[in-house]
Formats: C-alpha cells, sequence, structure tokens
C-alpha cells in the first residue's frame, strides 16, 4: 500500500496522484522502462476511482514520465527522453 494522503481539498485528486506517482519515479522506486501498475491496480492502491487513475496516467504520459504501448502496457520512460512537468492545459 502507498503512503498517498491527498493535501490540499482544493486541488484535484488527479493532479495529486500524478505528483505522488512522478515522486515515486524521480525517486527510482518505479524504474525505466518498467510497466506502470495497470490503472485498475492504482486505482486500488491510492483509493481512488479509477477515472482518477485514468486521469493521472493521461498526465503522466502528458508530462513525458510514462509512454503507452498499445497492447503492451505503460511504461516509465527514461529520464533523458522527458519533456519536463507540463500542465493539464492543453490535453487532448
Amino acid at each position: 500500500m502507498t503512503d498517498f494522503e491527498p493535501h490540499d481539498a482544493a486541488g484535484y485528486l488527479y493532479e495529486q496522484m500524478c505528483q505522488h506517482l512522478a515522486a515515486r519515479i524521480g525517486a527510482g522506486e518505479l524504474e525505466p522502462h518498467t510497466p506502470l501498475p495497470a490503472e485498475r491496480q492504482l486505482a486500488a492502491e491510492y483509493r481512488v476511482s479509477l477515472g482518477t487513475a485514468r486521469h493521472a496516467t493521461r498526465l503522466l504520459r502528458f508530462r513525458g514520465l510514462v509512454v503507452t504501448i498499445p497492447a503492451k502496457g505503460t511504461y516509465i520512460t527514461d529520464a533523458k527522453y522527458r519533456t519536463g512537468t507540463g500542465s493539464a492545459e492543453g490535453e487532448d
């Protein structure tokens, strides 16, 4: 189980979850070229809805922290390919 504690009632839960996952990636807990847990598994681990987990994963993808390969899964990117922190604005 993760130590995720939502801290800002005014903020979006998916952004807080994304920040927590990004910190885990930055700390090396989730290593490059390894699969990100499935969205259903993340939802259960973080005790959030599946929609929240999907939105957090989408934000990680937008920020270049993960890449999704159809029919294979979502993987942590190598640090040299990351695009930065980006924002939720301009997402698809």
